[in-house]
Order: structure tokens, then sequence, then C-alpha cells
């Protein structure tokens, strides 16, 4: 690494310090004990489609419970996206183009007016 390059990580290191001091937390005590944790996250990201679509249409039904126990909730919404839910598609389509044209172009002259 350049010495020209050495003030810029400097900037940004100090710039991500800055902004993750900004990030909201949450005391512990504030969590209830039957508040949804990793197995209602993870049923929550599973359902998300489903549910987006009917939020859309009423005000009853959200696609993230608020409030939840934090960490593991978000990370049983994530794999319920991401593993068992709309990302977890892992169908792969190959398409093929059997009919090749094997044909040399020719030359084209232009006629100039």
């Amino acid at each position: 690494m350049s010495r020209a390059f050495r003030p810029r990580y400097a900037a940004l290191a100090a710039g991500a310090l800055a902004l993750s001091a900004c990030a909201a937390t949450q005391d512990p005590a504030a969590v209830a004990p039957s508040a949804p944790g990793f197995l209602l996250g993870l049923w929550h990201g599973f359902i998300f489609p489903v549910a987006w679509i009917v939020s859309l249409f009423t005000d009853k039904v959200a696609i993230y419970a608020v409030p939840n126990n934090g960490g593991w909730y978000d990370f049983g919404y994530f794999l319920g996206i991401v593993v068992f839910g709309v990302g977890a598609r892992k169908s792969q389509i190959v398409y093929r183009d059997r009919n090749v044209i094997d044909v040399k172009a020719k030359r084209v002259e232009v006629l100039e007016p």
C-alpha cells in the first residue's frame, strides 16, 4: 500500500467508526421474555412474501414483529427469507441453442451516390 492511500483509509475508517456510533441500541432489560425469538423470526421470514402482500391491503398484518428479542430474531428472519423462503430457489435453467448456423459472412460493398 502506498503512502498516498493511507490518509484515505484512515479517513474511511474514522467515518465508519463515527457512523457506527450512531447505531441505535436497545436495553436488554426492555425486552419482554415472551418477545418473538429465533423460531418466530424463522417463521416470519418464511411467510414473508404472503405477509407482505397481505400487509398492502390491511393494517393488522406486519412483515416484521416489533418488539422482538433482537439479534436472534433478526438471524431467524434472515434465514427464513434466504434459506427457506423466497431466496431458496435452487433451480438452474440452462438454455442450449442446438440450431447453430455456421455461415461465413459476405462482404457488402457500399455504393456511393
